[in-house]
């Protein structure tokens, strides 16, 4: 029977949920299982022959520190249970899986290898991040769809986002550019009376008139020139639940007046079209300039501003609420650190300080930022002052830390090419241009302080 079983041992070990891989003594892959190929991202043809060390799981890389006349600690205990860590893929993401590993021996106790079982083990920690997130809104009402905040001023937001998105009126969300405006229309949407309706956002600022009003109202076809079929607006796709205009400060005032027809009549007409046609649509829309301005120099009408103004919400920006900077720090780390698989713990004490007595022009998105620069250039551990853009360090005049980084340093040398590289995407020509050198010298830098280009492509 065992016999027959053996012949079919292939087929069963393909046929399981688990990724399987056989190890040698010297830590070469013999075999993995379908499973396997999907969890890693690498073929069979990929990874055989291998070593196992090419998935750089941190468990592992202890084991085999103190594997001795082994390549892994593994062959000196004999088997290892529920093990939790981070397996690299082939894409360059991290995994969490759950390993178990059993010692394989022939009848004289010689050792032939290990066999090794990896259960995924992400939606366990997306669930458990889950509970923990639901948790704190629970307990400290900390949260709002994405919003972080304890301040009194973002209780008092989030107070006012739940009383309007229980109204049907037009809301017109201020503020300064990166306070969370797009956050606060999508909070409104999922909180009020149609969150399994359409919601629909568009920006006004990125469309020249014809184009934002085909985008807003769609077009018949021959309309105008392309124009080769009918083609349905935002509005019309918005019906029966909310549309989001952002930048509605830099709309055309003809735009303007098509607009002010819909929030009256609740119709619209095609580009092209004459035949009216009725939308239900809540309207929700948000701009960082000041519109009173823009009405006394001509640029935008009062009618308009009084019917889009209804409901006004003002998102303070990031100086203003300091008290919510750890709590967002805290939150965009949590984040990080589950996309990039590194151990970094949050910001040094001193960091913690540069971050308090920053003035944050760029508010909560320029806070994101700079913790995701930090994430490409630590590795582990604590983020500390030498871990942050050098416009930032430099910019804090009198803020702690400032003195310890020392100007044409190394690690100002590092930090200004991965600042380049980030902002070119890893193209190192662009980099090389931008930082006024040549690209051997890109080139040589990269090998000279270790920098993962794709890592940085991939922050």
């Amino acid at each position: 029977m065992k016999q027959d079983m053996s012949r079919y041992l292939d087929e069963i070990i393909n046929t399981m949920n688990d990724g399987v891989m056989l190890v040698s003594p010297d830590g070469t892959i013999l075999m993995v299982n379908r499973a396997m190929q999907k969890i890693s991202g690498y073929s069979s043809q990929e990874l055989i022959g291998r070593s196992c060390s090419v998935f750089h799981c941190d468990v592992c890389a202890k084991a085999r520190e103190s594997g001795g006349r082994y390549f892994c600690a593994l062959f000196n205990k004999g088997h290892s249970h529920r093990k939790s860590c981070g397996l690299l893929r082939k894409d360059g993401s991290y995994l969490p899986v759950l390993k178990n590993a059993s010692i394989l021996k022939d009848s004289d106790g010689t050792v032939l290898g290990a066999v090794e079982t990896l259960t995924d083990i992400s939606e366990l920690e997306m669930r458990d991040e889950k509970i923990v997130q639901l948790s704190k809104l629970l307990d400290e009402d900390t949260e709002c769809y994405g919003m972080v905040g304890k301040s009194t001023v973002m209780r008092k937001v989030f107070e006012i986002l739940r009383k309007a998105a229980q109204s049907e009126a037009p809301v017109l969300i201020l503020g300064e550019t990166g306070t969370g405006k797009e956050l606060a229309a999508h909070a409104i949407h999922s909180l009020g009376r149609r969150p399994d309706k359409p919601y629909i956002q568009l920006n006004c600022a990125a469309l020249n008139e014809s184009l934002l009003e085909s985008e807003l109202f769609g077009h018949v076809k021959g309309a105008f020139t392309g124009a080769y079929m009918h083609r349905k607006g935002r509005f019309e796709a918005a019906n029966g639940g909310d549309i989001f205009l952002d930048e509605i400060g830099d709309i055309p005032l003809s735009i303007q007046v098509k607009l002010l027809r819909v929030l009256e009549t609740k119709q619209f007409e095609r580009v092209g079209d004459h035949l009216p046609m009725t939308v239900d649509v809540r309207v929700i829309t948000a701009t960082n300039k000041d519109l009173d301005q823009l009405i006394s120099e001509g640029k935008f009408r009062e009618d308009f501003l009084f019917r889009i103004n209804t409901i006004p919400i003002h998102l303070p920006p990031l100086r203003e609420r300091t008290d919510d900077i750890p709590l967002l720090a805290d939150h965009f780390i949590r984040q990080l650190r589950r996309k990039s698989g590194k151990d970094i713990s949050g910001p040094s004490p001193r960091t913690m300080d540069l971050f308090m007595n920053y003035r944050w022009p760029g508010n909560v998105r320029e806070l994101r930022g700079v913790l995701e620069y930090a994430f490409v250039i630590a590795e582990k551990g604590q983020i500390l002052l030498e871990h942050l853009p050098l416009k930032m360090t430099q910019s804090a005049t009198g803020c702690a830390g400032k003195k310890d980084y020392q100007p044409g340093s190394s690690m100002e040398e590092r930090s200004l090419l991965v600042e380049a590289l980030v902002k070119c995407r890893g193209n190192q020509s662009q980099a090389a241009r931008m930082l006024g050198i040549n690209r051997v010298t890109v080139w040589h830098r990269l090998k000279k302080y270790g920098i993962d280009i794709n890592e940085v492509v991939g922050r």
